[in-house]
């Protein structure tokens, strides 16, 4: 990943990382048991690619896809239009990475 990417990838995950910590979130939907386990994946994939490792690619479409854990909680606290904004920052970030060159489920 070039640090474009990566800037706009934190920047995004940060952004989720306020939204998920927002107490009168219901996770009931999410796939998450509580705040604590969604923040803690997220904290996760920050403190990754803060530091330079290459997230899994599949891992992240997960987390924004339609019915995904992210679009889940947003739906059912309602928050669902950030979400969405969120959704779109975070596929034009995917956009810039040249798919031609990744190996696998790794970002290149």
């Amino acid at each position: 990943m070039n640090r474009h990417t990566d800037d706009n990838l934190l920047a995004i995950l940060r952004e989720v990382r306020c939204l998920l910590a927002r107490p009168e979130n219901d996770f009931s939907w999410s796939g998450w048991n509580d705040e604590t386990a969604a923040l803690r994946e997220i904290d996760a994939l920050i403190a990754g690619i803060a530091s330079g490792e290459i997230p899994e690619l599949a891992s992240l479409k997960v987390l924004f896809a339609p019915t995904g854990p992210i679009q889940e909680l947003s739906a059912s606290s309602g928050w669902g239009n950030e979400f969405l904004a969120l959704a779109d920052r975070f596929d034009a970030a995917l956009s810039d990475i040249d798919t031609s060159s990744v190996d696998g489920d790794l970002l290149p």
